[in-house]
């Protein structure tokens, strides 16, 4: 048994997260923590609202609350849509909580007693109109990069390139439109990355040898770019504020640090808060996860424009506070999903917003999909026609389809008990072989974190069960060889199970419905490709129970009345 500690990038607090948001993050790290709580391994599955800067606040004032109280709801909201998905949490916490302010504090009083941390005076975009200095998100305009004319202050999402405000062409304020902007003097903290620059690059050589290219190629892009000082302190109202004791000045003027200082903190944060949150006399020791962990592997999930702050950015903040504090051993970056080739847009009314997705389909319809056509290396494209085309295909027609016949069957024929019927033959043996074959693949792929081919693993597996049943015709064996009927409905029961239990981690809710089949003991948490060779774990007089249709087809009227809600193909 190993110690797994598992991450996925914190979402923002300012609205529903898309479809996308979904399969970059935290259902990937999901399947993952999913699947090795089966192997029998210790996981830590952590994750929290992202709920400083500039987004927040800006939400907030949209919403007409003050912006703790807008959080507050924000974090219910999106947790009860997240648990909704069976997103597995261990913890799910807030960045605004006490202890990642107390967490954040340290690291940059840390950084600063060894020289990583400055303050210097810098000229900073300011709002007549508004009567404020504006931080990055407050501050909208065109990208000196690329020409995109709805760049944010703190990162281009077009390109992806970070920014400054005063990077920006044609400048406009975000709270007020206004264009009257001047360039004052005022103060903030800088993290000094460029005296990093040199270990960053040594533990992303010694590190990152067998991550994806997606994450290796921009952490290398941004190491070969030089690593810049940045500030890291913002003025807003609303943030883990500037310790007083450390920088008086700054703190007396309300400064609190930049929302990427203290959100990749929140990981440890989270984790604290999981800790307290214990249950009256259970002991849980966070910082054995986060501090001297030796025997831990730390794994992260994100979209690439995550990547820069997880692969660069952090790790040069926890080197730089000269402490054992645990760094990722492995980066899984996604690319992103678009919604028929174009970006999803809560404005716009365009694509498949997460709450919107559990109205309409229950989870694992969802779940199955997004997997199946995860954006490893390149984006992928949601339209609804490949959406309902999959979902018919593979869950409706290859697992449905498969459970629905032989359960139905085998109770008209034999009764609610798993027939007796005889011994295996050759059929059965080399349907044993098979599945353990596909089995150690699924496994290899899972274990690699190569979610479509885990995926087109899985689905041959479901294929096997139909393929078998085609071969052994057990409706029209019944007529002629009951016994042999028997023993093909028993051993396709078998398989039933054994897809109940490796089929968790992508679709939970159907893997417990299919649980819940027999009436057996069964405490199994993982069939391995050596067991699995045998398909008898569920024995002959084993009652068993006809679930409702697992997975209704997605219709052409349900299709018009998706593209309706939703938007179709207009970009």
């Amino acid at each position: 048994m190993a110690r797994h500690l598992v991450t996925s990038a914190l979402p923002y607090i300012n609205g529903i997260k898309h479809l996308g948001n979904m399969v970059g993050s935290m259902l990937p790290a999901d399947v993952y923590a999913r699947y090795l709580r089966q192997r029998g391994h210790d996981v830590l599955y952590i994750c929290a609202t992202d709920e400083h800067g500039t987004p927040a606040e800006l939400a907030a004032a949209e919403a007409g609350l003050p912006v703790a109280e807008f959080c507050a709801g924000a974090h219910e909201t999106q947790k009860k849509i997240y648990a909704g998905f069976g997103l597995s949490f261990d913890h799910f916490g807030r960045s605004s909580s006490t202890q990642n302010a107390e967490t954040t504090q340290h690291f940059a009083r840390r950084l600063h007693e060894h020289g990583f941390i400055e303050e210097r005076a810098i000229r900073q975009v300011y709002s007549p109109v508004d009567g404020r200095f504006l931080p990055d998100r407050y501050v909208e305009g065109t990208c000196p990069h690329c020409g995109y004319d709805r760049a944010r202050g703190d990162q281009c999402e077009n390109c992806t390139r970070v920014l400054d405000p005063t990077d920006l062409i044609d400048p406009r304020s975000a709270i007020s439109g206004s264009t009257d902007l001047e360039v004052r003097e005022t103060k903030h903290l800088f993290l000094l990355q460029s005296k990093l620059q040199a270990e960053v690059e040594a533990w992303i050589d010694q590190n990152s040898k067998d991550w994806p290219l997606l994450s290796t190629s921009i952490a290398r892009k941004w190491l070969a770019e030089g690593l810049h000082d940045r500030a890291i302190t913002r003025d807003l109202e609303w943030g883990v504020p500037v310790p007083a004791d450390t920088w008086p000045e700054l703190a007396a003027d309300g400064k609190v640090f930049y929302v990427w200082f203290d959100a990749p903190i929140e990981y440890i944060g989270s984790t604290q808060e999981w800790a307290d949150a214990a249950p009256v006399g259970e002991a849980r020791d966070w910082k054995s996860w986060w501090y001297e962990a030796d025997d831990v592997r730390y794994t992260q999930f994100m979209a690439k424009d995550n990547v820069p702050f997880h692969t660069v950015m952090f790790p040069a903040t926890q080197l730089g506070v000269r402490e054992p504090w645990t760094m990722v051993d492995y980066v899984k970056g996604f690319s992103w999903l678009t919604y028929y080739g174009g970006k999803f847009s809560t404005s716009q009314k365009r694509g498949v917003f997460t709450d919107a997705a559990l109205e309409i389909l229950p989870a694992d319809y969802w779940r199955w999909y997004l997997i199946a056509n995860a954006p490893e290396s390149d984006d992928s494209s949601f339209t609804w026609e490949h959406f309902a085309g999959t979902v018919n295909k593979d869950l409706a027609d290859t697992l449905g389809n498969f459970v629905n016949r032989v359960l139905t069957f085998s109770a008209k024929r034999f009764g609610e008990t798993v027939p007796a019927g005889g011994e295996p033959g050759e059929a059965e043996e080399k349907l044993g072989a098979e599945v353990s074959r596909l089995l150690a693949e699924y496994e290899g792929h899972l274990e690699a974190l190569q979610y479509r081919k885990a995926a087109n693993s899985l689905r041959a597996l479901w294929s096997a069960g139909n393929a078998y049943l085609v071969e052994k015709e057990p409706w029209k064996q019944v007529k002629v060889d009951p016994e042999a009927a028997a023993v093909s409905l028993r051993t396709a029961m078998n398989l039933i199970r054994l897809y109940a239990v490796v089929s968790e981690p992508f679709v939970p809710q159907t893997a417990s419905t299919l649980r819940g089949v027999f009436t057996l003991d069964d405490t199994a948490t993982w069939v391995s490709p050596e067991a699995a060779t045998s398909l008898d774990a569920v024995p002959a007089g084993t009652a068993f129970t006809v679930p409702p249709v697992l997975f209704a087809k997605i219709s052409d009227d349900d299709l018009d009345a998706y593209r309706e809600r939703f938007g179709g193909g207009e970009v």
